[in-house]
């Protein structure tokens, strides 16, 4: 992991959402809570202009102009990675991702209603994808 910054943090996310005027602002909170209950080693900041969530490297990122309502996008990083069996592993029975390369996916959710009740299975992909982080 690169050396952290002041955006490296959850004063960070908790001041750009202080600012944030978007329409799914509830959606996003919901979101970064049950991020970082996944896992104990997950932390949060601002990168890419976004709310992002990292172990060692930043795994995922809020996709703040979803057509769809509100999205996340799972990567591994900034840099593109060699994966041994030409993408990622990821048990997805939920179908919550669809893939935009093969180290990289999105998540969507159309409402306040789609993100709780798809927010177990997301949990349960998120514990796989930081596997790979």
């Amino acid at each position: 992991m690169p050396k952290l910054t002041a955006a490296d943090t959850t004063a960070a996310v908790d001041q750009f959402m202080a600012s944030l005027d978007h329409p799914f602002k509830a959606e996003i909170q919901a979101l970064r809570r049950a991020i970082l209950a996944v896992d104990r080693s997950i932390a949060e900041g601002i990168k890419w202009n976004a709310p992002s969530w990292r172990t060692t490297d930043y795994f995922a990122t809020t996709h703040l102009r979803s057509k769809a309502g509100l999205g996340l996008i799972l990567h591994l990083g900034a840099k593109a990675r060699e994966l041994p069996d030409g993408r990622l592993q990821i048990a997805d029975p939920a179908s919550l991702l669809k893939w935009l390369a093969k180290d990289r996916a999105q998540a969507e959710f159309g409402s306040a209603a789609d993100l709780s009740a798809k927010l177990p299975a997301l949990q349960a992909l998120l514990r796989q994808w930081i596997t790979h982080v």
